[in-house]
């Protein structure tokens, strides 16, 4: 949708460090050189230059030039509080920032080169098979059960075996997605027609798309045998505290489809942009592999399913597969039912998605992937209190962030729409259905946003059943609400349902963490909603009254240079005022937002 301080350390005497408590110094210790200290931390000035056959990142700490350097990320300079999980946030989210851009960008290319043109949900369709495949396997170890695992048998055991756990899981994970997609192969003109029983109607091309949908399925399917490998190795290098490789890897594959949807749709068509997904996917694995090899990691041929944490990862993984199935549940629904709408409907419903995961990517997704492993760094350690203020902290961050967001894209929506997507084959009634979905999809960012954060906190407590159970009652609900208002409201109600469960899983995460740490701290969240609530108030009347203002001088969003012009003014002009409120009513978290201490 998706990165923080090092949770791996090697065993010792003295306490891992807080990254909430102010500049801490790794420790000289005895041992191998694999542990002579704590990778992607700063060397103290007394420890010597390390001798022959040292760390491999040690080496690379000495001298392997900027442009390396700056492929597999500079380790953070001395931290003062929360520094470390700032300045891995700050890298995580200027990477979903660049990414998102990206991503809009892909949908503008894709957008002027199909529109909502039927055949283009027939590539949505085909889409949904090989990211289920991925979704379930890689993408199951990496977010719940790799990453604490990694951690725990780094504290308890060292690096060593450490490298054999990541060793193992990377090659268990490659095998069973390889044999997963090869099924899927096979199973497509079965499954296919299921997922979109009404693609086609409404303009009598049932067959053509259909058949269609099931060939690029088929072609696509290439693309989880390379995300497999690429997800477990950007979870390796979170784990080891590297974040900018793992960042730029999803600018490569977006940047594919771009560059697909702009030359290769026209002589191709829909096989010209299936085939910058399976490029992309590739391209994404390659740009990690320098940094994978700078953090010391040697793949190993090994499928040891016995080794010190495998069977933990596999055991975290079947929950965590659960849960993901009822998201990716939730994919389907929209495509079922939204096929029965119209044949444009599936275009326009994934436009207004992606629109909406804009912010949620770098809000929600991009804090939350940073805290991450300092979350799982507390829980190994069993500091439950530095746990509630790590996950108190990301969470009063994502509020501040994601509320004004909501209220500026709902009340921007139109504009948003017009100056991003609407040209070429994307037109007038593109835009219309577009916003008629994006404007209820943006009620629910904080909450699409806060389940991020709120999922990772049990994950780092390696409870991966709280999350899945909630998963799962806002899948049912989803289904049911998606079932019952699509007929009456159409595109609306199935983003209304989708709206509607998000908050409710919010919430119960929030209950269910009562139960695991005592809650978080309330009065402070309480304080950042009051701050933030009243700072959207005023944003929100400052964006309709420029509106007013513009329209009343003849500048309204009728064209995509008008609209342009609209957003900048309007929204900049919200933006300030929502400052200006925050920096008086919540100046701590203000400016804490804004500096990187």
């Amino acid at each position: 949708m998706g990165r923080m301080p090092d949770p791996e350390e090697p065993s010792w005497s003295s306490r891992p460090p807080n990254p909430l408590e102010g500049a801490w110094t790794p420790p000289t210790v005895r041992g191998t050189p694999d542990d002579r200290r704590v990778p992607g931390l700063p060397r103290p000035a007394a420890v010597p230059e390390p001798p022959d056959g040292a760390h491999p990142y040690e080496e690379h700490q000495r001298d392997r030039g900027r442009l390396r350097r700056y492929l597999i990320g500079e380790p953070a300079p001395k931290p003062g509080r929360l520094g470390l999980i700032v300045s891995a946030a700050g890298i995580v989210a200027i990477g979903f920032l660049l990414s998102r851009v990206l991503g809009v960008a892909r949908s503008v290319a894709i957008a002027s080169a199909f529109g909502t043109d039927p055949e283009l949900s027939a590539y949505w369709v085909a889409f949904r098979l090989p990211d289920l495949v991925f979704q379930l396997l890689a993408g199951a170890t990496l977010s719940a059960a790799f990453i604490p695992t990694y951690s725990r048998v780094r504290i308890s055991r060292g690096s060593r075996a450490a490298w054999h756990l990541a060793s193992s899981v990377l090659n268990l994970v490659s095998l069973a997605t390889f044999i997963a997609a090869g099924l899927a192969y096979i199973a497509a003109p079965r499954i296919v027609p299921w997922l979109a029983p009404g693609l086609g109607h409404a303009t009598g091309r049932e067959v053509e798309l259909t058949e269609l949908a099931v060939h690029l399925t088929r072609l696509m399917l290439l693309s989880p045998l390379f995300f497999g490998i690429s997800g477990m190795l950007t979870g390796i290098l979170n784990a080891r505290q590297h974040f900018l490789a793992p960042a730029l890897a999803p600018l490569i594959y977006n940047l594919s489809i771009i560059l697909a949807a702009m030359f290769l749709a026209e002589p191709f068509g829909m096989d010209g942009l299936a085939w910058g997904v399976v490029i992309g996917s590739a391209g994404h694995l390659l740009v990690q592999l320098p940094a994978l090899r700078a953090v010391g990691f040697r793949w190993r041929p090994t499928l040891d399913v016995f080794a010190e944490g495998v069977r933990d990862v596999m055991a975290l993984m079947g929950p965590r597969v659960i849960g993901l199935a009822a998201s990716q549940v939730n994919f389907l629904a929209v495509i079922f039912f939204a096929s029965y709408v119209s044949d444009e409907a599936i275009s326009a419903m994934n436009y207004a998605f992606l629109m909406m995961m804009l912010p949620v990517g770098v809000i929600g997704m991009a804090i939350s992937t940073a805290v991450f492993p300092t979350l799982a760094q507390h829980a190994a350690a069993r500091e439950t209190q530095l746990l509630r203020d790590a996950l108190t902290h990301a969470l009063r961050t994502i509020l501040l962030l994601a509320i004004p967001a909501s209220a500026a894209l709902i009340l921007l929506a139109g504009p948003s729409v017009r100056v991003l997507l609407e040209r070429g084959a994307f037109d007038a009634r593109s835009s219309d259905l577009v916003v008629s979905a994006l404007i209820v999809y943006g009620v629910g960012i904080f909450a699409h946003s806060g389940v991020e954060i709120l999922s990772r906190g049990f994950y780092a407590l390696s409870d991966t059943r709280t999350p899945v159970a909630a998963a799962v009652v806002a899948m049912v609900l989803n289904v049911a609400l998606a079932a019952a208002l699509v007929t009456p409201f159409g595109l609306r109600g199935l983003a209304a349902a989708a709206t509607i469960t998000a908050i409710l899983e919010f919430g119960l995460l929030i209950l269910a963490l009562r139960g695991r740490i005592g809650g978080l701290n309330r009065p402070a969240l309480v304080s950042t909603l009051q701050s933030t609530s009243l700072g959207t108030v005023v944003m929100s009347l400052v964006i309709v009254a420029s509106r007013f203002a513009l329209a009343y001088f003849g500048l309204t969003a009728d064209s995509t240079l008008r609209a342009l012009g609209v957003l900048v003014v309007a929204g900049g002009l919200g933006t300030l005022a929502f400052g200006a409120v925050s920096y008086r009513f919540n100046r701590p978290d203000f400016e804490a937002l804004i500096s990187r201490r």
